[in-house]
Formats: structure tokens, C-alpha cells, sequence
């Protein structure tokens, strides 16, 4: 299984590969691929929950998510992402959060939404154990306050922001850094700038990773981001398979002969 120090060792030699996963049979389908990381993401609330954001989805949610995925996987790095207001709000509670992913639910790690104020906490978890992976860029909790999903660091003064967070993040200790609809340059500059690896999602070639939502990159989303890319049609063959067991019962194609059994040593009865 690799840990952060065998994936900070990839950084520029080896492309990182990182998908979600939020339940048990994903999660073996991702680690057979022999996918790096498996980010068990707050975004389970769109895939999974039937929320319109991230904002809803709880500690108790991604724990039962992450324990899930972690039971299921042997050989990636398992991420949990940390929901909205579990961390930054009081740093006691943001600990034992995020301690409780590791400690109850197997994770080796977790993701925070980063900005000015998770430096410190970044730090702070890193002394006691809890490896940290950054996220900067686009951070959908911040949804309400965008007013949408937009690209960020399109401006001088942005570009240098980010790249200033992500630095200060590196050096409080994190292991990684996630960079999320930001242009490509941009990411490029800090993937050059800083000793990390940084994994793109819409965030251009350059990083040293990419991370996609799984049910994107297979196809199982209704509606996927611009920079996403489907690799294959789940969701056509879920609608085809569905049809097909609605016709063949009402047809009574099914059950057939071989989907039943009659026990013949039973007396009559009535």
C-alpha cells in the first residue's frame, strides 16, 4: 500500500492517478485498476446523497463512506475529505474529525479546502499524525459565496494567491496539493514552484497527477464539468440492463426454468 512519503516521491518522476470512490464495490473496482489515491470525497453528496452541493454532507456521512472504501481497498492511498464546517471552525473539533477518519474508519489520510485559515491547522494536524492533502483553487464549500462553481486564479492577483497558499501549505506540511479549475498556467507555475505533487482536475496537463469524480470518468453522471471526460458509458448500460429485467418480468421471460426450483420430496399440501 503507498503512503504519503511514496507518493510525494512521484512528484515530477511518475504521473499520480487519483480517483473518488464511495462505496465498497467502486472502491475495488478503482484499486484493481491500480489507481494511487482514492479520495472519498465530500462530493458523495452530488453522486450519492441527492444534494444540489457539498454543503449538506456530514462528518457521520463521509465516516460511513470512508469506511466503506477503506474495507474494500489492499492497495491505494485512501483520502477522506473533510465536509463542510468539520474543520477551521475550533480546532479541537477539527482535530478529532479529522482524527476519527484515520483512527474508526481506516483512512490514511484527508483533504482539506484550504485557505489562510488551514495553514496552522494543516500544521497542527501534521504534528499529531494526520497527513494532509491541500486543496486550493476552486473549493466547491465555497459555493454559496462564488455564487457557482467559476474558474479561479484568472487574474495577477489571484494567481499569486494561490501560489502563496500553496507554499505556505507546503511548508506547514502537506503532502500534496489538489488544484481545481484553475487555468493551466497557473497550475503549471506552482507544480514548478513548489516540492509536492499537485493533482489537476481542470487544472491543465502539468500538474503531476489528475483526479476525476468517478462517476464522470465512467460515464454514470447525467451532467460532468467541461474539463472532465467520460471513459466509458455506465450509465447507457444500467438504463439498458434496467429495461431489459422491467420487460422480461412483465413478458414473464423471467424468472425462467433455471431461475427457479421445485423441491420434489415435499408432500402436497394445501
Amino acid at each position: 500500500m503507498p503512503t504519503v512519503r511514496d507518493l510525494k516521491a512521484k512528484t515530477g518522476e511518475e504521473p499520480i492517478t487519483m480517483l473518488t470512490a464511495y462505496d465498497a464495490p467502486t472502491a475495488g473496482i478503482v484499486d484493481d485498476a491500480d489507481v494511487d489515491v482514492i479520495l472519498v470525497g465530500d462530493s458523495v453528496g452530488n453522486t450519492s446523497l441527492g444534494y444540489e452541493t457539498t454543503l449538506p454532507v456530514t462528518v457521520d456521512d463521509v465516516a460511513r463512506h470512508v469506511g466503506a472504501v477503506s474495507r474494500a481497498t489492499e492497495d491505494a492511498l485512501v483520502v477522506a475529505d473533510m465536509p463542510f464546517l468539520s474543520f477551521g471552525v475550533d480546532e479541537t473539533d477539527s482535530l478529532e474529525n479529522a482524527g476519527r477518519m484515520l483512527k474508526e474508519e481506516g483512512a490514511e489520510a484527508v483533504k482539506l479546502e484550504s485557505g489562510p485559515h488551514t495553514v496552522e491547522l494543516t500544521e497542527k494536524m501534521v504534528q499529531l499524525g494526520i497527513p494532509v492533502m491541500a486543496h486550493l483553487g476552486l473549493t466547491p464549500q465555497h459555493v454559496n459565496q462564488y455564487g457557482g462553481y467559476p474558474r479561479q486564479g484568472t487574474d495577477q492577483d489571484a494567481a499569486e494567491r494561490i501560489l502563496e497558499l500553496a507554499r505556505a501549505h507546503e511548508e506547514a506540511g502537506a503532502f500534496s496539493l489538489v488544484l481545481e479549475h484553475v487555468p493551466s498556467n497557473v497550475a503549471a507555475e506552482v507544480t514548478d514552484a513548489i516540492d509536492v505533487p499537485t493533482i489537476g482536475i481542470g487544472a491543465g496537463p502539468d500538474c503531476d497527477g489528475q483526479v476525476l469524480v468517478v462517476d464522470d470518468a465512467v460515464g454514470l453522471s447525467e451532467w460532468s464539468p467541461s474539463f472532465s471526460k467520460q471513459f466509458g458509458s455506465v450509465r447507457e448500460e444500467m438504463e439498458n440492463a434496467v429495461e431489459e429485467y422491467v420487460s422480461a418480468v412483465e413478458s414473464g421471460r423471467f424468472p425462467a426454468e433455471e431461475h427457479s426450483h421445485e423441491e420434489t420430496d415435499l408432500e402436497e399440501f394445501y
